[in-house]
């Protein structure tokens, strides 16, 4: 079942174009990794898909239209945000006020699915501890929760490893295809990890500005553009 078609993109940024006619779909269930140059356009197109960018032109269509409402995002973080003053409690909750609207107060609900999602993430032992004296590997897991706080369908996530230690990336990785195969969410990931690409995802997205490759990723080491990226390395 097609969740999201993205027809014909434009999308600028910073007064430039930064995507250009880019089209592809998002499938229910799957995980899909974007990827390509820096600059490429990656994060701009996850920011469009998750409501932050108005496309200049071209059209996002959502098969089920609540769940515009429904996308749990995970930007980039910023130093500024690594140093918020907040318990991760009051962090994950946060996550809820998405699907708020006008309404002043969390409801049981809410508190009930924050208190799942950490439970889910594995961080129930530093539930009241201060999100800035966390280490960056426990802050992304925080921040997962928190978007899983506004969706139980679809997860957008940018470069959700960046910074990380490499045996804390492996258990991020494996966090997140958790969520996939056990939980029924389907996963939209930036990564500038090509080799890890090809590993994790159904199908890739190679963006240049406008879409290179799209389809699976078998596919995408047999063609030209794969090819090239994945030179000198070695996939299982």
């Amino acid at each position: 079942m097609t969740l999201i078609t993205c027809k014909d993109l434009c999308i600028n940024y910073d007064n430039f174009e930064a995507v250009s006619n880019a089209s592809f779909t998002i499938n229910k269930g799957e995980k899909i990794c974007i990827v390509g140059e820096n600059g490429s356009g990656k994060s701009t197109l996850l920011k469009a898909i998750a409501g932050l960018l108005k496309p200049k032109s071209g059209e996002i269509v959502f098969n089920d239209i609540s769940l515009k409402n429904r996308i749990g995002y995970l930007p980039q973080q910023t130093q500024s945000q690594r140093d918020f003053p907040a318990s991760v409690y009051e962090v994950v909750l946060s996550g809820c006020l998405n699907n708020k609207r006008l309404l002043p107060f969390y409801s049981y609900s809410d508190i009930k699915s924050a208190n799942a999602n950490i439970a889910k993430l594995g961080i129930k032992h530093i539930k009241n501890s201060c999100y800035r004296e966390l280490s960056g590997g426990q802050q992304q897991r925080v921040l997962l929760a928190r978007a899983l706080c506004a969706t139980d369908k679809l997860l957008l996530l940018d470069e959700p490893v960046t910074g990380l230690d490499p045996l804390v990336t492996l258990q991020m990785y494996s966090t997140i295809d958790n969520l996939n195969k056990n939980y029924g969410v389907t996963i939209v990931m930036v990564s500038h990890d090509v080799e890890f690409a090809v590993k994790f995802a159904d199908r890739i997205v190679h963006i240049n500005k406008s879409i290179e490759f799209f389809g699976s990723a078998t596919d995408y080491k047999a063609c030209d553009t794969g090819s090239r990226f994945l030179r000198g390395k070695t996939i299982d």
